[in-house]
């Protein structure tokens, strides 16, 4: 990720969410204020927590495939 700070991270969000026509992506919006500005939050601590769910997710697709 572009950041290392909290200070940085919500810099980033700004600029990204800027991007994007008001109310075009809430939930992202809200994720982005709500919890990466939040102060000790840490992104790498989601990645792994997403990255199993994907993996998951797609062990539970090849397994009904080769059923």
């Amino acid at each position: 990720m572009p950041f290392g700070t909290g200070e940085e991270a919500a810099q980033v969000a700004q600029e990204i969410s800027a991007q994007f026509a008001s109310g075009q992506y809430p939930y992202l919006t809200e994720i982005a204020m709500a919890h990466v500005v939040r102060p000790g939050y840490d992104y790498a601590d989601e990645f792994e927590i997403g990255l199993d769910l994907i993996l998951d997710s797609l062990q539970a697709a090849m397994s009904r495939l080769e059923s």
